[in-house]
């Protein structure tokens, strides 16, 4: 029996995993982590029968239930990976805190289901380098990077021409800088066909996670940025593109539904029933595809130009990113001013060194404090 462990539980993929895996008696999930929100993992964990625990929060009200074990504080959910050994990993914690995780999951030997992309923002040339040091694989779980593996498999590399992930534009596609530069923390937060968590909610609105899914992608399939475009798609129906030598083209399709990637990545990419409901091409209609807005949606070409340049530029344009939606989110900040933060504490810290794991936890704190200075001197309505 496979035995996993679920960082980042009490998020939308951890609930849909616990979902998923309910129906896998092949799997076994034997230990949970959560940021903060203490009822929830309790809760999760007893609807689980797990009683391997851990919180990164210091403090919570919550009485901890009879017969569970919970680890608490930073580095908590770091020690429950390394106590339980468990196989597989699924890292499903949002931002660079993630990162560690990952380290303690490769370190421990297991493989990661991997969900937190600033893993591989940040230090993805690191991340690498200990993945195959431990004999360990990273699995995509990203709906786009799960769509890109798929489509990979028995394909020769020399067969393959380019990689095309697609986006669904956001609340404001079509939409100028000027009219965005105002728009409600609500309006940003209104997808219109995912229902995430709000940073990745802000990012989608900015384009900057198609940006960061695009440095993801580069880590993780091994081609170069010239080669890693991206197609708006509203209907958000086709995932993933493969262009091969010979002009033809890969797509993988699907009903916009998080459990089918969560659940080809956690049970060792196979594909079974799991309620998700079969694409209907003719009650969709029509597909449409359109080139990004690159100047409207400036985030894009800011982090292609980061992933590119790399070192410690990556884990900058993160850690700045990160700072910028959390202020426009406590309407400190209007939302026109997130991508010009990043572009500032980018331009200012790129050349920062970033050769070890070390270095870019210097570049990320330099980074955030830079930002959150930068922030605080914007008068909002001003």
């Amino acid at each position: 029996m496979k035995r996993i462990v679920i960082a980042g539980v009490t998020g939308s993929i951890g609930t849909q995993a616990v979902e998923v895996l309910a129906g896998n008696d092949a799997i076994a999930i034997v230990g949970m982590g959560a940021g903060r929100r203490a009822g929830e993992l309790f809760d999760l964990a007893a609807q689980a029968g797990v009683t391997e625990l851990a919180l990164a929060a210091e403090r919570f009200a919550e009485q901890v239930p009879d017969g569970v074990t919970l680890r608490v504080g930073v580095g908590s959910i770091e020690a429950l990976i390394s106590e339980l050994k468990p196989d597989l990993v699924l890292n499903a914690l949002v931002g660079y805190a993630g990162l560690s995780v990952t380290r303690s999951a490769l370190e421990s030997g297991a493989d990661v289901a991997l969900a937190n992309k600033e893993s591989l923002v940040a230090a993805g040339h690191l991340v690498k380098e200990l993945a195959a040091e431990n004999g360990c694989e990273i699995i995509p779980v990203d709906s786009e990077h799960a769509s890109l593996a798929q489509l990979l498999e028995g394909v020769a590399p020399n067969e393959v021409s380019s990689l095309t992930l697609t986006a669904s534009g956001g609340p404001f596609r079509g939409w100028t800088a000027e009219r965005m530069a105002n728009v409600t923390v609500e309006e940003a937060l209104n997808h219109p066909t995912w229902a995430m968590g709000g940073k990745i909610t802000i990012d989608s609105a900015t384009m900057m996670n198609k940006g960061l899914e695009l440095i993801e992608a580069h880590h993780l399939f091994g081609f170069p940025y010239e080669d890693l475009n991206v197609l708006v798609h509203p209907q958000s129906i086709v995932h993933a593109l493969v262009e091969l030598a010979d002009g033809m083209q890969l797509a993988h399709m699907g009903m916009p539904d998080m459990k089918a990637p969560i659940a080809w990545a956690v049970e060792g990419r196979t594909r079974r029933n799991i309620g998700v409901a079969p694409l209907g091409l003719a009650a969709v209609g029509s597909l449409t595809f359109e080139e990004p807005d690159l100047t409207a949606f400036a985030a894009l070409p800011l982090a292609i130009a980061a992933g590119s340049r790399g070192g410690s530029a990556p884990a900058v344009l993160n850690a700045a990113n990160e700072v910028a939606v959390t202020a426009f989110l406590e309407g400190r900040i209007p939302f026109g001013e997130i991508i010009p933060l990043v572009a500032g504490s980018l331009g200012q810290l790129e050349d920062l060194p970033g050769s070890t794991f070390a270095e870019l936890d210097e570049a990320d704190s330099a980074a955030r404090a830079l930002t959150a200075e930068a922030a605080n001197a914007i008068e909002v309505g001003a």
